[in-house]
């Protein structure tokens, strides 16, 4: 095909291999309209491993390279998924923007404010597509959890939220991927940053922006880690916080959260309107992989399952082409979907960078 996107995957470590099982998953659909020519990654095992299995379910095998620098000037790639450590984002997006190459980039989209503005203007001035990896928003739960409260107002006007949750759970600092993301200098923050950077995405896609934000947050657990070249490094991010939110809407609330907490845990996310509660069992990632539900004023209550029922029946085979294409529900498979529609006919993706920008002011205003 002449408008096919070739696609380039940069860095491949484990949200990779999230981001290259939707991929897998679109060609098994039968879509065609992008190629991976190229997998790069620092280490050439992991590059060579990510090669092989994209060889699987296509049948050009990828190029491998160790660098950007090396892959762009290969002139192989016309699109890239950045898909590198926080502190990476920036470090490899901009490079490939200045070339031409469109980049969709995992959040948070930068390391911080000014590193996210520095992609998305990279973008702006080549006339280049910048996406952010943003999958949460894209399950069928949150689609239509979303219509239920905002679109439909089942739970009547949106008053106030309490979204909290307490435990003992340190992180495995034995594992690579968790080392990096308890250093401030390589992740921008913690949890505050990673997993909440999907949970402002939410909240901005439900309830619109936030007009007034107060915060604390604390590192209660002095923990370190060996690495094999800077020796002991202590973990500088946060392991707890409280803050309260005050949309332009109107609506207030509180989102909070410990991993610091020995003891006994608790852990609920519940939205309050006037006729009524929306609530989820999970503290970041909304309605994807829990149940949630609608509970009304006189008892009654409404699963999320029969809310996605009526949703898609609102829904045109377009409308749920556009959504679900070809019927698939993994919010992955369809953020790479739209990444590469977005590259094909040269249109605004679903989630672009101003989006994700937004998104991480509000994680590091918890900082600030």
């Amino acid at each position: 095909m002449s408008d096919t996107v070739r696609l380039a995957i940069v860095g491949c470590g484990g949200i990779a291999k999230a981001h290259l099982n939707g991929y897998k998953a679109l060609r098994q659909k039968g879509y065609d309209r992008f190629v991976i020519s190229a997998v790069c990654d620092p280490v050439h095992a992991r590059g060579d491993e990510f090669a092989k299995l994209i060889s699987e379910f296509q049948t050009d095998t990828p190029k491998v390279f160790t660098s950007v620098d090396a892959l762009l000037k290969a002139r192989v790639c016309s699109a890239a998924d950045i898909c590198t450590p926080h502190y990476d984002h920036h470090q490899s997006a901009v490079p490939c923007l200045d070339a031409g190459v469109d980049v969709m980039v995992e959040k948070p989209i930068g390391i911080t404010v000014r590193a996210s503005r520095k992609i998305i203007e990279a973008g702006e001035k080549r006339g280049c597509i910048v996406a952010t990896a943003e999958n949460v928003r894209r399950y069928i739960g949150e689609r239509a959890m979303r219509w239920a409260v905002v679109e439909q107002k089942m739970i009547g006007e949106l008053r106030m939220f309490f979204v909290q949750g307490t435990a003992w759970s340190p992180p495995d600092l034995s594992r690579e991927a968790t080392q990096w993301r308890v250093d401030r200098l390589y992740s921008g923050g913690g949890p505050v940053m990673d997993s909440g950077a999907h949970y402002m995405d939410t909240v901005r896609h439900f309830f619109g922006d936030v007009d007034t934000l107060f915060a604390h947050a604390r590192t209660f657990e002095k923990l370190e880690f060996a690495h094999p070249t800077r020796g002991q490094v202590a973990a500088t991010v946060e392991d707890s916080w409280m803050a309260t939110f005050k949309f332009k809407s109107g609506l207030i609330g509180v989102w909070s959260f410990s991993r610091s907490a020995p003891g006994t845990p608790f852990k609920h996310a519940l939205y309050y309107g006037s006729e009524g509660s929306m609530e989820d069992k999970d503290l970041f990632h909304h309605f994807c992989w829990t149940d949630g539900e609608l509970t009304f004023k006189d008892g009654k209550k409404k699963s999320l399952k029969d809310i996605e029922v009526a949703y898609l029946l609102t829904l045109s085979e377009e409308q749920r082409q556009q959504l679900f294409p070809f019927g698939l529900t993994d919010g992955f498979s369809i953020e790479c979907w739209d990444f590469v529609e977005a590259c094909a006919h040269r249109r605004r993706p679903e989630v672009d960078g101003w989006d994700g920008l937004k998104a991480k002011a509000m994680s590091e205003a918890i900082y600030e």
